[in-house]
């Protein structure tokens, strides 16, 4: 446990909570969109001006590394203690696209204060998350009195995070000598309620195909050939149809294997959340509920497998009939994975399932996206304890447990450094990820700060 006093960690937070929040809105300001060509020279801003924070909070070591894309900022603040554990915090600075006539009451990158949230693209995904480690290493000095962190501090936050990350992985591999660590951090999450602070234990990792199918050479009379020679639509349908069983599981040979079910511990811990299933359903826009037989909602979406049609087509899609028989069709398919599944093995068995159910004279081709691995840290982990006794120091309450039913670029932290991953998010489901109007709650962006105050000290015991 940190010695870390909470009086103390209290009284700094405060004393600088005006400065703070004035720096996150000047950032804020920054539109650092990865995804649009016109916004590249205000992520290369955002990254400066990340370094130069860094650096005016104390860190010795800021850097940009440039990757093919987008910049990221590393940092780096080792402890005075030189047996002292590394960590590795994780998050981006990039941000998603917006604009006023998306729907935002106020321009999306001229942050405003209402009713104690701040309103800005960007505020909770993940300027406001990665920020709030600025004041809480300070805090965390100033309590006790250190010169250096407790434990060996680094900082890795990318830049092309809301484009896919697509050079992470590489960035990663290259760095893998300095991004070392005995944990990760990543703040890029969230947590179940205002009300009910969680720790998320790992995420799903993310297989994606797309099946191009050619029957015929062009479309063809239905009534002259019709029921003589393979349709490429029907062969997209069946396909479809037959990718789950009648209890809702994936019927690809070998999907399951390496999954491990949940114990009966993570269940309980599970069954425990305040989950409103009708509540669900409307944030969800659906109608009922259906998946893996077994299995309650969340542990369909946070712990199981899933294979998933994104889109099927072929064929007239006009007005009125058209009696044809196409000549193409296209099937796009997403498969979430879970701890013990390896994406590789995953698309093997998918183009074995798909090419053995293709019939002859249809030609047909499979394209796979990059893949996420999953990632998950056990409960009885030293971090993960470390991080949910901090979380309800500052909380002043226990903390649950959750998942992340989607996936992310933590996995690649996991493989690569061969450290476990740690989720420490404050943000909650309603502040918009995304969305116009996007928001994070200033009392849990500084309840980040105090979680992290203690964070520091309380690793460096757990670790050792």
């Amino acid at each position: 446990m940190s010695d870390t006093p909470d009086s103390v960690v209290h009284t700094y937070i405060q004393a600088h909570r005006g400065t703070f929040l004035d720096d996150l809105a000047e950032w804020l300001r920054i539109p650092s969109v990865s995804a649009q060509p016109d916004h590249d020279a205000d992520v290369r801003r955002s990254a400066d001006w990340l370094t130069a924070k860094l650096k005016e909070t104390g860190f010795p070591v800021t850097e940009i590394w440039d990757t093919p894309g987008a910049p990221a900022v590393f940092a780096e603040w080792p402890s005075a203690d030189p047996d002292a554990p590394t960590v590795l915090v994780y998050g981006h600075h990039d941000v998603q696209p917006a604009a006023r006539a998306d729907g935002w009451l106020t321009d999306p990158f001229e942050p405003v204060v209402r009713d104690g949230r701040i309103y800005a693209r960007g505020a909770a995904d993940d300027k406001g998350q990665v920020f709030f480690h600025t004041l809480g290493v300070r805090a965390h000095l100033a309590a006790t009195g250190r010169t250096t962190p407790a434990v060996h501090l680094k900082l890795l936050v990318e830049g092309e995070e809301e484009s896919g990350s697509p050079h992470f992985r590489a960035l990663t591999e290259r760095y893998a000598h300095r991004l070392a660590a005995d944990a990760v951090i990543v703040s890029d999450t969230g947590m179940w309620s205002e009300d009910t602070p969680t720790v998320c234990t790992g995420m799903r990792g993310l297989v994606e195909c797309e099946i191009d199918l050619r029957g015929p050479d062009q479309d063809i009379h239905s009534g002259s050939f019709g029921g003589a020679v393979p349709n490429p639509a029907t062969v997209a349908a069946r396909l479809a149809a037959a990718l789950h069983d009648e209890d809702e599981r994936v019927t690809v040979p070998g999907f399951y294997d390496g999954v491990a079910d949940l114990s009966a511990a993570e269940r309980a811990l599970i069954a425990e959340l305040p989950f409103d299933e009708s509540e669900w359903l409307r944030t969800a826009k659906s109608h009922a509920t259906l998946g893996e037989a077994g299995y309650s909602t969340l542990e369909r979406v946070w712990a199981r497998p899933t294979a998933e049609v994104n889109g099927i087509g072929g064929g007239y899609q006009g007005p009125g009939g058209k009696t044809v028989i196409p000549s193409s069709a296209v099937l796009k398919l997403s498969f979430r994975l879970v701890a013990g599944q390896r994406p590789e093995s995953v698309e093997r068995s998918v183009r074995e399932w798909a090419g053995a159910r293709v019939p002859a004279g249809i030609r047909h081709k499979i394209t796979f996206a990059g893949a996420t691995r999953p990632c998950l840290t056990p409960l009885d982990h030293p971090a993960l304890q470390s991080v949910a006794r901090s979380m309800g120091r500052a909380f002043g309450r226990p903390v649950g447990f959750t998942r992340e039913g989607g996936s992310g670029p933590a996995a690649d932290l996991q493989d690569v450094l061969g450290a476990p991953v740690l989720f420490l998010g404050i943000s909650v489901p309603s502040d918009g990820w995304h969305a116009p109007n996007e928001k994070v709650d200033v009392d849990l962006l500084l309840k980040g700060v105090e979680t992290t105050a203690y964070l520091w000290g309380d690793l460096a015991t757990a670790l050792r």
